[in-house]
């Protein structure tokens, strides 16, 4: 079938059939005269991003993309529990994954989470779990099926082989200003969920200024078309709708976020809205997935799974069975190493944390070399910010707003500079909104 004629359907607001979009991905991961050029990819693009796609078509576009590479098939692992995951649109400080992972664990589910690195302002759960000396994120099948066995959770890295017309597809949705097609969005997520063999998903989905998503209508669109192309798909999904008007927890930079989350497993300290989301999203796996009869009894599971120690338990194991550090619990040394410039950004009036500029803080934290902009970009996992105060915490002049972790002064000092320009001061407490402001399955 012509590239040319696919791209004229949709160019002229017509429905892909389910040989033009087989066609389109045999396209993308083709050979010789099989193979679409990147100007045929990136029109066809553009006209889904103009025209859109109904959900049938983002159904058939998924699945193709699902089986242009491997589908993990855990049938003959023989595990004990269901095989239930979670996905998040990105953000400033998200670590949620690393305690959620092992809270599923520790109630009965089995959680292969399949996740990203960072790019752009969002970070990215793989950098932070490499901060964790020695550990792997492509262990081998049976490695990550032991795993699996042993801790109950194993977050790691897509092979290549997974599909692999997403990874083409996204390339060139990035340099061609496509990438806020939310049929391709969809499509992209889901495929990948799905060739990891899920039985249940879960959506985070972030909305503020420091998401994709920058208003609720936009977020509630995704939501939509992610749960209802996902059911499409024969694949169970729910999502929520939580906020990233401000960073979630108080650290943002990869070996930062990592002692944080060990903070928080072990019970050291858990920031209030980083509990909060944790816990829906736990809550909401554990009752998709079977594993309790409604969201109420999911909340007091996963509740006693974190408070008990369980959760950070399995969370260790997954760890050690990747190859990382034994004593990760209790050992601050096992996180590779502490900046060498560490300095307070000071508030230069009395108020209240009013408002933040989350993106900018992303940002900032790229800038100090903690994530990137390109692909190819290396990430020094030591960099970042701590102890980031929350909107609406009051505060004196002279109060830290934030630390920053530098490689050297002149870097430390420009972060102080970009993070006094991203936060606003009031002298009036500001109304904050919940950290879950939204869900496909309420109550």
């Amino acid at each position: 079938m012509a590239p040319a004629d696919v791209i004229r359907t949709k160019r002229d607001g017509g429905a892909l059939g389910a040989a033009q979009i087989d066609a389109f991905v045999q396209g993308l991961i083709g050979r010789g005269a099989a193979r679409w050029s990147e100007g045929q990819v990136a029109a066809l693009a553009m006209a889904v991003l103009l025209e859109g796609m109904t959900r049938d078509e983002c159904v058939r576009l998924t699945r193709a993309m699902t089986h242009s590479g491997d589908v993990l098939d855990w049938s003959r692992a023989d595990f004990a529990g269901p095989i239930v995951d979670k996905h998040s649109t990105g953000g400033v400080g998200d670590k949620v994954s690393l305690m959620l992972a092992p809270i599923v664990a520790a109630c009965g589910g089995i959680v292969p989470m399949v996740s990203g690195r960072g790019l752009g302002h969002t970070g990215g759960t793989l950098d932070k779990m490499q901060s964790l000396a020695g550990y792997t994120v492509a262990p081998g099948r049976s490695q990550l099926t032991r795993v699996l066995r042993e801790a109950g959770c194993a977050i790691v890295g897509a092979s290549a082989r997974v599909a692999p017309a997403d990874r083409r597809l996204y390339a060139i949705r990035d340099v061609t200003a496509t990438v806020e097609s939310v049929p391709l969005i969809t499509a992209s997520i889901l495929s990948k969920k799905l060739a990891a063999g899920l039985e249940a998903l879960v959506m985070d989905v972030k909305v503020g200024n420091g998401a994709f998503c920058t208003t609720l209508d936009q977020a509630h669109a995704l939501a939509d078309s992610l749960v209802q192309v996902a059911a499409g798909a024969g694949l169970p999904t729910r999502a929520l709708i939580t906020d990233m008007n401000q960073v979630l927890g108080h650290c943002a930079g990869n070996a930062l976020e990592v002692h944080e989350a060990i903070d928080f497993l072990t019970g050291r300290e858990q920031e209030p809205r980083l509990r909060e989301v944790t816990l829906a999203l736990a809550a909401q796996m554990l009752a998709l997935a079977g594993l309790a009869p409604n969201l109420a009894d999911a909340e007091r599971r996963a509740t006693a799974a974190l408070d008990s120690g369980q959760a950070a338990e399995r969370f260790a194991r997954m760890v050690v069975g990747l190859g990382g550090p034994k004593q990760v619990l209790g050992a601050r040394f096992a996180v590779q190493g502490r900046a060498p410039v560490q300095l307070d950004v000071l508030a230069p009036a009395s108020g209240f944390v009013a408002a933040m500029d989350t993106r900018a803080i992303g940002l900032t934290v790229v800038a100090l070399g903690g994530g990137r902009l390109h692909a190819s970009d290396a990430v020094d996992p030591r960099v970042g910010l701590s102890s980031v105060l929350a909107i609406g915490a009051p505060v004196q002049a002279g109060t830290a707003l934030a630390r920053v972790h530098a490689r050297n002064h002149a870097d430390a000092a420009a972060a102080r500079d970009r993070l006094l320009g991203a936060i606003t001061l009031r002298g009036k407490r500001p109304l904050v909104a919940p950290a879950v402001l939204w869900s496909s399955a309420p109550g």
